[in-house]
């Protein structure tokens, strides 16, 4: 009787046991229905962070863990625990101020891109031109204002258009996005932003000497072709600034490998140096310019007979402008617009001369030749645009890409450049001659052009975070070392008053996540079937007593009292 007690206790016992697997896989199974669909993973980029003078601007903030929303819901909806997915097409600036200027709270923000915008893309497109000028006014929005939740920048893909269909259709019934009703969550996990340590601007100039005259003992004048080749933007890893001011830069080495070909031969070397500078920290005032200024020698400052500074030379049609700080009469400026003019004429083009006096007790520039005029030497400024453009504004925004730059406008401009050039320093002025003809030896090579905007057109260069080391800068010292001499590399730190922070890309994992109503039905489903399963093995194996002694309340036992 007792062995048939101890059998029974040890049957039990084994049922017991081969329910614990049964178990476990329920407990996985309840644990993964959040997570049963597969993420999706898109790269994002953020919204610029910045302070100036310890006045914090841009995006405050880079992780990210809400549920997706849409337009499709009615001003003044509470998403503070929301992300709203905005695309570039579907832009309102007035419902988006409100939560920008905190009247709403937002939980954070994705502003999806068109691909025709994305950075080295050359399709063109009709409606490319209304993206740019809505960009131009959601990026000054953003970049001036202290935004107070995450914003990310991301391209429109197959993946964020199914996404955004499906949460526009849930909006539009009502049903915001949340822990019990389910859609979309968007998950950024990244360490929050740091300062940035020094940052540094770096310049980079190359000389070609001229030829003195036999007995000649005093110094050959100098005239300096000057362009500033980084960026700021709302995206500082989307900010390649092709027309601003990557054409500038694309015309300078034009520009060098033409004179260098002329300065290569003893005899046809001018009387005059030619100093080629790449500057940084344009858009911060053109404080690489004004630094490398004062790195100069002063002879050598002194030596300068005039300087040209190229900006934004890639989008223009029939007419540059050339920017100037002294009076129109004065003699350097007429004689340097003359030179313009005339081979402008030639060229079968117009530029324009406007004048704009310089505040010497305002320390702010609107244009690269005005750190020139400070320490009193000559300068210019040639460029398409006629009004200089404010701090930190249109100086590689997310909209100055590939397709805004046509080739044959910096062509133009570099023949024009190096034709002035070349008869003030040979002395040809006001004659038809043409050193750098198109069937000539010392012709505009096109493809130069064409790969040096190409490279510069996808390569972001928002001086912050461009390391001394970096590959572009290392790649236009090579190209200057190529045409020039003497080439020379000047590290500098940003202005005090400039302060940045890291964290300008990640990643955006995409989870559809069921509804807690869902789960439930999903959890009775599971339990009912692992139930059922159970007793069919009980039944099959110990018998129908056996399952049923398994749920009857064992007998109480009660204690004898001596």
């Amino acid at each position: 009787m007792g062995d048939e007690k101890k059998s029974k206790q040890r049957d039990g016992s084994m049922v017991f046991e081969s329910m614990y697997p049964l178990l476990a896989l329920m407990l996985i199974l309840v644990a993964c229905v959040d997570l049963c669909d597969a993420a999706t993973v898109v790269d994002v980029y953020r919204l610029v962070q910045y302070d100036i003078s310890g006045v914090p601007f841009g995006s405050r903030f880079s992780s990210l863990n809400h549920h997706a929303a849409s337009l499709s819901f009615h001003r003044g909806a509470d998403l503070s625990r929301s992300v709203l997915i905005l695309p570039l097409r579907e832009l309102d600036l007035g419902f988006l101020q409100d939560y920008i200027s905190q009247k709403q709270s937002l939980g954070g923000l994705l502003i999806l891109l068109p691909q025709t915008l994305r950075p080295g893309n050359n399709i063109v497109l009709s409606e490319t031109q209304r993206f740019r000028k809505l960009l131009a006014q959601l990026e000054n929005l953003l970049v001036h204002a202290n935004i107070p939740f995450p914003v990310y920048f991301a391209f429109e893909n197959e993946e964020t258009d199914a996404m955004l269909a499906d949460v526009k259709k849930n909006d539009a019934l009502g049903q915001q996005a949340t822990a019990t009703t389910g859609g979309y969550k968007l998950v950024i996990s990244v360490s929050e932003p740091r300062k940035i340590a020094s940052p540094t601007i770096t310049n980079i100039q190359g000389w070609l000497p001229g030829s003195r005259a036999e007995g000649d003992s005093n110094q050959l004048p100098t005239i300096a072709i000057v362009a500033s080749y980084d960026t700021f933007g709302a995206a500082p890893a989307l900010s390649v600034g092709s027309e601003s001011n990557g054409s500038g830069v694309v015309a300078l080495l034009e520009v060098a490998r033409l004179f260098s070909t002329l300065y290569s031969n003893p005899k046809t070397r001018g009387r005059y140096n030619l100093l080629f500078a790449l500057t940084s920290g344009g858009p911060y005032n053109y404080e690489g310019t004004q630094k490398w200024l004062k790195s100069l020698d002063q002879r050598m400052r002194e030596s300068i007979d005039y300087a040209i500074c190229l900006n934004s030379v890639g989008s223009w049609d029939n007419e540059l402008l050339v920017h100037v700080s002294k009076p129109p009469d004065n003699a350097y400026i007429k004689q340097i617009f003359e030179g313009f003019s005339n081979v402008a004429e030639d060229l079968g083009f117009q530029v324009a001369l406007k004048h704009k006096k310089i505040n010497i007790s305002n320390s702010r520039v609107a244009w690269e030749h005005e750190q020139f005029s400070r320490l009193r030497v000559t300068a210019a400024t040639l460029s398409e645009l006629s009004t200089p453009p404010e701090l930190l504004e249109s100086a590689g925004s997310l909209s100055d890409t590939r397709q805004l730059v046509h080739e044959d406008a910096i062509i133009k401009g570099v023949k024009l450049v190096a034709e002035s050039l070349a008869r003030h320093i040979y002395g040809h002025q006001r004659k038809d001659i043409k050193i750098f003809a198109d069937d000539s030896s010392l012709a505009v090579n096109p493809f130069n052009v064409r790969s040096w905007l190409d490279l510069l057109s996808q390569t972001p260069r928002v001086a912050p975070y461009l390391s001394k080391s970096e590959p572009l800068i290392t790649a236009l010292k090579k190209e200057l070392e190529d045409y020039t001499a003497e080439v020379s590399v000047q590290h500098e730190s940003l202005d005090g008053i400039f302060t940045f922070y890291d964290s300008t890309k990640a990643s955006l994992n995409i989870y559809q996540v069921a509804s807690v109503t869902f789960d439930l039905l999903l959890l009775l489903v599971l339990g009912s079937y692992l139930i059922v399963l159970f007793s069919f093995l009980v039944i099959t194996t110990r018998g129908v007593d056996d399952l049923i002694s398994l749920f009857r309340r064992p007998p109480s036992r009660k204690v004898k009292m001596v």
